[in-house]
This record gives C-alpha cells, sequence and structure tokens, in this order.
C-alpha cells in the first residue's frame, strides 16, 4: 500500500494522539454500539478523558480551543474506525461555539463547570415567544445527534411578539435564536431507525410552551455576530463551516479505512472462477488508482482551503470571507462525493462477502451513503458555489 502523504502539521498533536489511541477500541466497540444505536457508556467516559468534545469549546470554559487542523484530523482518525463516534463528535464541536455568544457565567455553568458537558441541537419547525425575563418555545427538533448523551440540548426558532407578530431585525429578516435547555427538560422521541450512521442516535425532542431564560438564548446567523464574547480567531469562524469541515472529514476516514480494507483484501482475494487473485486484475488495478488519487486530491484541496482560512482569521483584523466560505463549501462537498465514490468502489470490487454484516466494508458502505444524503453533502451546494462564481444570484444560507 501507499504510503500515506504527511498531514499539515496540526496545532496540537496531543489531542490527536489521544483520538489514535482510542482507535482499536472503537473498532472493537463499532458492532455493539450499531445494534444498540447509541455510543457505549464506556467509550463515552474514555471521549470525555480525551477531551475529545471540548476541541472547539473555548479555553475560558476549560475547553481546548484547538485550531481547525486539529479538529479535522481528529474526526478523520476517529471516522476511520466508527464513523457515529466521528459525527457526535463534529456535531458537538461545532455547538460547542456557542459558549462564545454566551454571558461568560453562563458558559461557565453549562460548559465550564461540568467536564462531561454536551451540547446538542438539531432543526424542527418551532415558535419562541417573548416574554418577561426570556422566551416561552414550543417545537419538536429532529436529527439531534448525539442528543443522547448530551447534557444539554438547542431549541432552534424564529422569535415572534406575545401577539404573533415575527420581531424582525435591522435588515428586516425574522429573528431566531437557540435556547439552550438542559437535556433532562425536553421529551426524547425515538426516530432513528437509519440504515447507516446508527449510533448517533439522531433522535427527536420535543418541547411544550416551555420557559428559557434570555441569557440562555444565542444567535445561530454569523452575519450578526455581535454576541461573540470570545477574541479568539476559532470563533470567527462560524458553526456551519466546522460542519462543512468536520463532516467532510468523518466521510474522508471512512473512505480512507474502505480502501485499506480492500487491499488488504484484494492481496489474498481469489476470484471465482479464476486461479490469479483479485490484485492482478487489470480493471481493479485501474479503479483502485483512481479511487486512490481521488480522494487524496479531494483531502488536500479541502485542507489547503482551511489552512488558508484559518491563517487569514488568525490576522489582528481577520475575518472569514464569503470567498473563503464558498471554497470550504466547495471543497467540503466534492471531498464528500469522492469519498463515496472511493467507498463505492471498495465495496463493489470486493465482492459478495460485502453483503455481510461482519464484513468490514458493509457498514462503511452504508455510514458512507447516509453522509452523502445529509444537508452537507447536498449536490445543489456546487449550484449555489457556481452561481456566486458568475455573480449570478446565489442563496448564502448554508454557505
Amino acid at each position: 500500500m501507499l504510503s500515506q502523504l504527511p498531514d499539515a502539521p496540526a496545532g496540537d498533536p496531543e489531542t490527536v494522539g489521544r483520538a489514535e489511541a482510542l482507535r482499536p477500541e472503537l473498532e472493537a466497540l463499532s458492532g455493539e454500539m450499531e445494534r444498540n444505536r447509541r455510543l457505549s457508556p464506556a467509550l463515552l467516559d474514555k471521549l470525555h478523558e480525551a477531551r475529545l468534545f471540548r476541541m472547539l469549546l473555548p479555553r475560558s470554559v476549560n475547553g481546548l480551543e484547538t485550531d481547525p487542523l486539529t479538529f479535522m484530523q481528529v474526526i478523520e482518525s476517529v471516522a476511520r474506525s466508527d464513523a457515529s463516534t466521528a459525527w457526535c463528535l463534529s456535531q458537538a464541536g461545532g455547538c460547542a461555539t456557542a459558549a462564545a455568544y454566551l454571558d461568560p457565567a453562563v458558559a461557565t455553568r453549562i460548559f465550564g463547570n461540568d467536564s462531561r458537558a454536551v451540547l446538542a441541537w438539531a432543526p424542527g419547525p418551532a415558535k419562541a415567544f417573548e416574554v418577561e425575563g426570556g422566551y416561552r418555545i414550543s417545537g419538536a427538533w429532529t436529527f439531534a445527534s448525539g442528543a443522547r448523551h448530551a447534557t444539554w440540548v438547542g431549541a432552534h426558532a424564529p422569535i415572534f411578539r406575545p401577539d404573533g407578530t415575527p420581531v424582525l431585525g435591522p435588515d428586516g429578516v425574522q429573528i431566531e435564536r437557540t435556547m439552550l435547555v438542559p437535556a433532562g427538560e425536553v421529551t426524547m422521541v425515538d426516530i432513528w431507525d437509519t440504515i447507516g450512521l446508527r449510533a448517533t442516535a439522531s433522535d427527536q425532542f420535543t418541547l411544550n410552551d416551555h420557559f428559557v431564560r434570555a441569557d440562555h438564548s444565542i444567535t445561530r446567523n454569523f452575519a450578526r455576530d455581535w454576541e461573540c464574547r470570545e477574541p479568539g480567531p476559532l470563533y470567527r469562524v462560524s458553526a456551519l463551516v466546522f460542519y462543512e469541515m468536520g463532516f467532510a472529514s468523518v466521510a474522508l476516514g471512512i473512505a480512507r479505512a474502505s480502501l485499506d480494507v480492500f487491499v488488504d483484501l484484494a492481496r489474498h482475494k481469489m476470484q471465482r472462477g479464476i486461479k490469479t487473485p483479485l490484485r492482478d486484475n487489470a480493471a481493479v488495478q485501474t479503479n483502485l488508482a483512481q479511487a486512490e488519487v481521488g480522494l487524496r486530491s479531494a483531502r488536500s484541496y479541502l485542507r489547503q482551503c482551511v489552512s488558508d482560512m484559518w491563517r487569514h482569521v488568525c490576522q489582528p483584523d481577520g475575518k472569514l470571507t464569503v470567498e473563503q466560505r464558498i471554497l470550504i463549501r466547495m471543497a467540503s462537498t466534492h471531498a464528500i462525493h469522492q469519498a463515496r465514490n472511493a467507498v463505492d468502489f471498495a465495496y463493489n470490487a470486493a465482492g459478495t462477502a460485502t453483503v455481510f454484516a461482519s464484513h468490514p466494508l458493509e457498514r462503511r458502505f452504508r455510514d458512507m451513503h447516509t453522509v452523502t444524503q445529509h444537508l452537507q453533502g447536498r449536490l445543489p451546494h456546487f449550484e449555489t458555489v457556481g452561481a456566486w462564481m458568475m455573480g449570478a444570484p446565489a442563496d448564502l444560507t448554508f454557505v
């Protein structure tokens, strides 16, 4: 097998090392976690001990406040062993940036005083009405990855006045906020019976006329950044961009493991009715090389875009630009689909054995095709990028 190209240096190699050290245990637990549709309690203990849920949390509340390259490297490494665990870490990482937008005392209460704090949030139809001291919120939020092991959940909702009229911002657009609620106060609904990423337990939670204090709500509209209280460059990057790079890294990790499994198999597998091993098949040789270069080039381009963005926002007055958001959206979506191509090649070329649940490519195939169905893998993202490049009207909501 070709050696892996060295990574651009991550700023936090110790955290990467702690993630790498967990991989054998992740491999051993992956089947059990998929059957149970939950991360294992023993694994959660190890993840908290390694502080992997705190990668994007501010140092002011006992977080690592690490750099994006470290974050991506950890997520990719974990995904090589178990994609559901990597997905939950990526989701929790983006949610943890919420601490930067909270009053320091509230951020300390939620995150700083609890070494096992995890925030999970999700989209969903909801309404929040202004009342004295805060809001009353009702709704149902679905795809709440990690909510089963979260300590707090975030309920996103448009804001209304008591008379039902929408609250508008200076730009004339209705204000939306995310309400932070202790996980024990929501009603969980088991909906996550899926083909892949089963251990993420991305279930639904509901609230009915629930009061939330005003200081337990944040904006998630990156254009309205006046609430950000953290000066570090990490918080000049939107949570959405962290999801783009994080979930693309999940896909890259799945694909890397899949190609490695396939190469090991091809060296020994005899094709039915043929006296030579699979590795001697010319079509397989060609397709493997193309899958490998597609995966490596997509990974390298994503990391280049993130590295360029990170250097820029680390400047004293550096702010995330629309162009950087466009490039990372393009690179992350491309990486997800190149990863899918690599997994599909490995799964198809490996033959009949992959249809058995015990085969290491079977779960990775299902996980990969669940990733591509997520918002982050939508092919219409390329339409947005292309429109922006040519100066046509482009919806930048998911950029």
